[in-house]
């Protein structure tokens, strides 16, 4: 079994025991989650621990854009909750980078590929994807390489 659903499923029992409500919730949540994604497609197969820290930084996006969404409307309580799930399944992955380090990848891919102009952003991208791979959220990433290549 993958290492990090099985500290999942341990972090899980532990919640339990100590009757965190949210915790328990979410992780039991995210094991759901996983365990559709594993039996999805043609055949079942196990996720790897690369596969599940993609699955988790979905859950954490769509927590954050839940708890924007809930804020919008007037819901705090709401979007906190959401908020509160998402920083549980955030400690399950990597660090994100810092925002220096984002901007030297940054510069160093569009350095190598040669790219100039926002019409170049698809080739860096690419670069990157591998160099970043779940260290940072897409949106901030792109937000950085189009401000470096429009000159910004």
């Amino acid at each position: 079994m993958p290492e990090l659903k099985e500290r999942i499923r341990a972090d899980l029992t532990a919640s339990m025991k100590s009757r965190d409500q949210v915790r328990t919730r979410t992780l039991r949540m995210v094991l759901t989650e996983i365990a559709k994604e594993e039996v999805s497609g043609e055949a079942a197969r196990e996720l790897g621990d690369a596969e599940v820290e993609r699955l988790l930084a979905r859950e954490v996006k769509r927590r954050r854009e839940a708890a924007e969404a809930f804020r919008a409307a007037g819901r705090p309580e709401q979007a906190d909750a959401e908020l509160a799930e998402g920083d549980v399944l955030a400690a399950y992955l990597p660090a994100q980078l810092p925002d220096a380090e984002l901007t030297a990848l940054v510069a160093e891919a569009i350095a190598q590929s040669g790219a100039s102009g926002p019409g170049a952003m698809g080739q860096v991208m690419k670069l990157l994807a591998p160099r970043i791979a779940g260290r940072a959220d897409g949106g901030r990433v792109a937000a950085e390489v189009r401000r470096q290549l429009s000159g910004g």
